[in-house]
């Protein structure tokens, strides 16, 4: 590499490939293909009697990329490591600063929430250094991971099948379930009845169902008609109170009132990365990791005829739904320009974390431009990318 240069360090080839094509001839980019240090694999890694201090090691599969790291950086006037925004990104960031030793002089920290010219030139323009706060935030849950998951994967392996993982996550999601279903074997089931009519209106032949909710005006408990006699006897007196004067005709009621009620329907948050999977499993039927697999390529990049390589989503690892100034301000527009005036509100809608200590930084996962409509890319993707 030339002096005089700037070398940008990401975790993917795919996300090197999509900026290396927003920048100039003054930048080189890079991956670092994922973590370059992690625990060892043969032993726990980590130092109970001291603070619990993990210990860190290359993994063989990470040397050679490493050391091709190191040339670079030692021939770059600056180096920029530009991994994902999230805690993970942010220890990745970190473990590339000690293992390429580089100095606070010598580098510098940038995010984005998307890969789009505007984003990354935005991010160039504001870096920072490593924040060791979120560094910390993610090695406390590697730790956690290995101190838990350790010794009890093992039991799986022997147990039921290898290659199953029990960490922080699986350990407390298993006594949950073991919790509900003691809660099933010791529920005691108790009989209760409902009644309903099906009903019609005079010289209608459409039908509706009509449940009974009330008698004189006192309202029923689900549990209070407690066997078939009981039901039977209700629909008796019901049977009297609504007989016709002609013989052999089907009972009859009046309605007494109707009450009409406005109701108002909000839309659902924009989306994190919990509401995306959900959506995508209940309308699509994608599992979690396939979700996850098709956002990070729309993330990462992907062409699209004459937008060239470009994300197409915000990053998708977020629990925010805020959204931009800029996103908001571009929705507006569209809606404008594709349903009329009178379909854009006069102020915008803005969604908060109810939670009191929720940081809003981040973005929710949306478009990157939602002047690009699916359709008009369709072609330049596969089919479960264009229905995600």
């Amino acid at each position: 590499m030339p002096h005089g240069k700037s070398l940008v360090i990401v975790e993917s080839p795919t996300k090197a490939r999509t900026i290396s094509k927003f920048l100039g001839r003054d930048f080189v980019v890079e991956s670092s293909f994922g973590h370059i240090r992690d625990l060892p694999e043969k032993k726990i890694g980590v130092d109970i009697a001291h603070d619990f201090e993990p210990e860190y090691v290359t993994p063989a599969k990470a040397k050679k990329r490493v050391t091709e790291l190191k040339k670079a950086a030692e021939k770059a006037d600056r180096v920029i490591l530009a991994t994902d925004e999230d805690r993970e990104g942010e220890a990745i960031a970190w473990h590339l600063q000690h293992a390429l030793k580089l100095k606070d002089d010598k580098y510098d920290r940038i995010v984005f929430h998307e890969i789009t010219p505007g984003a990354i030139k935005h991010a160039l323009e504001h870096p920072r250094k490593i924040d060791l706060s979120l560094v910390d935030a993610q090695q406390a849950r590697r730790v956690l991971d290995r101190l838990v998951g350790y010794k009890l994967s093992p039991l799986l392996w022997s147990k039921i099948r290898r290659g199953l993982s029990a960490g922080r996550v699986q350990s407390a999601a298993l006594r949950l379930i073991v919790e509900r279903e003691r809660e099933i074997q010791a529920f005691k089931s108790q009989e209760y009845w409902s009644v309903s009519a099906e009903l019609s209106k005079k010289d209608d032949d459409k039908k509706f169902l009509a449940k009974l909710n009330k008698i004189d005006e006192k309202s029923i408990d689900k549990l209070e008609i407690k066997n078939e006699q009981e039901a039977k006897s209700i629909v008796t007196a019901l049977d009297s109170a609504g007989a016709s004067s002609s013989a052999g005709s089907a009972p009859k009621w009046q309605v007494e009132k109707i009450e009409t009620k406005e109701v108002k329907r909000n839309p659902a948050a924009p989306f994190i990365t919990s509401t995306l999977q959900q959506e995508a499993n209940r309308k699509l039927g994608f599992s979690g990791a396939q979700t996850m697999r098709l956002a990070q390529q729309l993330y990462e990049g992907l062409e699209v005829g004459e937008h060239g390589h470009t994300g197409l989503i915000t990053y998708m690892r977020t629990d925010s739904v805020n959204l931009s100034e800029t996103a908001l301000s571009e929705a507006r527009e569209v809606i404008e320009n594709l349903y009329g005036k009178k379909y854009v509100l006069s102020e915008a809608r803005k969604f908060t974390k109810k939670s009191k200590g929720a940081q809003e930084a981040h973005e929710a996962i949306r478009p990157t431009s939602l002047a690009r409509k699916p359709e008009d890319i369709k072609e330049h993707l596969d089919g479960q990318q264009f229905k995600l």
